[in-house]
């Protein structure tokens, strides 16, 4: 779990740092520091979806599986309820930090954008079944700088939700570690190949050149397991 002991070191040096620098990190360094890990998102998203894809018995199975994922995200709205839980919590935040309960909001906020996300879901199962901890180390950077930045505004208590990722990721970890057995090899290139198309989607998010609405595919991720079952049963 070498990844995400990574993953949650950032998360406390980032938390520490950024209530030591107080003014806040100029708007100029995060605008960098984010299109360079959006830049490294497009790079392993195709990476993985390649390297995967070229070993695949359903060659087709991965556009299904966007499209009925995509679908089924979009009826949820997960996209859009994230938005508005996160919008919700950060609302004014300069305002809040200084009243009663501001610490929470920044810290639920925090919860939210470390734990939901495609690298955060994909890359504790990379790492467990190919030992593969580059989506975790790009994540890491991630939430080192998302850290730092909200904890010039909420104090080092942000370090408060370095254990909770730490306990997500490890329960994703865990699950891919003990199933890794029984998994049959195709299905997990199919699982890697979607994951790959979901972690590119996040770097055209962070780049902004397309909002891809990410959060509406991670059901995509389940619609491989759905198929092996049923060719399975039948």
């Amino acid at each position: 779990m070498i990844g995400t002991i990574v993953n949650t070191a950032c998360i406390l040096i980032g938390s520490l740092t950024g209530s030591l620098l107080k003014k806040g990190i100029r708007p100029q360094v995060q605008k960098v520091m984010f299109t360079a890990m959006g830049l490294a998102a497009l790079g392993l998203g195709f990476n993985a979806f390649t390297s995967h894809f070229s070993q695949s018995s359903y060659p087709v199975l991965f556009i299904v599986s966007l499209a009925i994922g995509g679908l089924a995200g979009t009826a949820l709205d997960l996209d859009g309820r994230f938005k508005r839980l996160v919008d919700r919590h950060s609302k004014n935040e300069a305002e809040e930090s200084k009243a009663k309960g501001g610490l929470a909001k920044g810290l639920s906020t925090c919860i939210l954008l470390f734990c939901i996300g495609t690298f955060s879901i994909v890359g504790p199962m990379n790492s467990a079944l190919y030992g593969d901890n580059t989506f975790l180390y790009t994540n890491a950077t991630l939430d080192l700088i998302t850290s730092m930045v909200f904890a010039t505004t909420y104090g080092i208590g942000i370090a408060f939700a370095a254990p909770v990722l730490f306990c997500w990721q490890g329960l994703f970890y865990l699950i891919a570690l003990l199933a890794g057995s029984i998994i049959p090899e195709a299905l997990i290139h199919e699982i890697v190949s979607v994951g790959g198309i979901l972690i590119v989607a996040s770097g055209l998010s962070l780049l902004e050149i397309k909002d891809c609405k990410s959060l509406n595919l991670i059901p995509s991720l389940l619609v491989p397991v759905l198929f092996f079952l049923i060719i399975q049963v039948f």
